[in-house]
């Protein structure tokens, strides 16, 4: 079968969870359709495949508990980006605050990590651009992922976050110069 077109879609998936007693069918179609993108963006913030799995779970578990509250101000996909987002920065907090380490440290700890993950089969050059993701300032990594990544436009940026175009941009400019800088082996302040 076929996935509809995320439009379609969201139509189906809001008609039927507006519905208890097809509420779980519209859970089902919304992750057949969200899944796969939330938990790549989420992993590309949070590094770990099983902490991806971890916030994807929660993100999922939130927007199944508040989905009344979706009010179509916002496409759906922005409201889940959100959400995800949200819970990404939730946890990298909690984790940052129980491991507080050097930037050295972490820097290696994720070089370690990304070679024994079974999940990434990156070479060099992405292990590299990894660590440079890793020291940006958090909101430059989740700017830069969005854009490049999942080459989303600076308007549904600015819904997500909350944020306006212009400080996007900006933030996009700052990520890409310090990750060429790194990539040039000159230090990341």
């Amino acid at each position: 079968m076929q996935a509809p077109t995320p439009a379609i879609a969201d139509e189906q998936i809001l008609s039927l969870l507006s519905q208890e007693h097809t509420a779980e069918r519209g859970f089902r179609l919304l992750m057949q359709v969200y899944q796969e993108r939330l938990y790549w963006h989420i992993r590309r913030l949070v590094t770990d495949h099983e902490d991806a799995n971890d916030v994807l779970q929660n993100s999922l578990i939130k927007v199944y508990r508040n989905i009344a509250q979706f009010e179509g101000k916002s496409k759906l996909f922005t409201w889940l980006y959100r959400i995800a987002t949200n819970e990404a920065l939730s946890f990298m907090q909690q984790k940052k605050r129980r491991f507080s380490a050097s930037l050295d440290e972490e820097g290696s700890h994720l070089s370690n990590q990304l070679e024994a993950d079974p999940y990434f089969d990156g070479d060099e050059l992405q292990i590299r651009l990894r660590e440079a993701l890793e020291r940006l300032p958090e909101k430059q990594r989740i700017v830069f992922n969005l854009r490049y990544y999942d080459e989303m436009g600076y308007k549904e940026m600015s819904d997500i976050l909350d944020t306006s175009e212009g400080a996007l941009k900006a933030s996009y400019h700052h990520a890409v110069k310090k990750i060429e800088a790194y990539l040039k082996g000159v230090e990341i302040e």
